[in-house]
């Protein structure tokens, strides 16, 4: 089991990164958080989260231990793979979403794309003795340079990426670039996830 990847940080997108280690160039599954965290770094450390499914190996990398855990807080709930935690993660940091669990806010784990009302309310339920609201502490999330075509080309790309419909994401994204003249490219996909594909 893998514990950390540390490395030359090849290529990262805000749907994954893919890390040089000794020759060998590990793609993990990141979080739209994470990328900002690590979208200016030459080297980099990931933690490791290991999910092995019968169609797939995937290694699901994370900037910081307090979205690891959080990670795997998610998915030891019923109902919530590693796909939904993930897009969970790119919707909301960990201090939104510890604060959404202690607050009993289903209204905003709801604004997740996936999550439905049972769903919330399980999450809300089974997490909020389990989440420490003081071991949390991942920075507020980027301001972004002046938005263009290539902020939104690729925050599109990265929504099919995460399994949104082309066409659908395209919709959203339109309206969010339109209301969020120079939003970044992870603004631009936590706008567009919150908004609703």
């Amino acid at each position: 089991m893998y514990n950390y990847i540390r490395g030359k940080l090849d290529e990262a997108t805000p749907a994954y990164a893919v890390v040089d280690c000794g020759g060998v160039g590990y793609m993990l599954v990141i979080s739209v958080n994470t990328y900002s965290q690590i979208k200016d770094l030459d080297e980099v450390k990931l933690l490791v989260h290991e999910v092995v499914r019968e169609d797939a190996h995937l290694l699901i990398g994370f900037y910081t231990e307090a979205e690891r855990q959080m990670f795997r807080l998610l998915i030891g709930v019923n109902g919530v793979g590693a796909a939904t935690a993930r897009i969970m993660l790119s919707s909301l940091t960990v201090d939104e979403l510890t604060r959404a669990i202690l607050d009993q806010d289903v209204k905003r784990v709801q604004k997740v794309k996936g999550i439905g009302a049972k769903t919330a309310q399980r999450i809300l339920l089974e997490l909020r003795d389990k989440v420490d609201p003081f071991a949390t502490g991942l920075p507020a999330g980027s301001a972004g340079a002046a938005s263009s075509g290539s902020n939104a080309e690729e925050a599109l790309s990265a929504l099919v990426m995460l399994g949104f419909p082309k066409t659908a994401a395209e919709k959203v994204l339109d309206k969010v670039c339109g209301a969020n003249p120079g939003a970044s490219v992870e603004d631009l996909i936590k706008l567009t996830l919150a908004h609703g594909i």
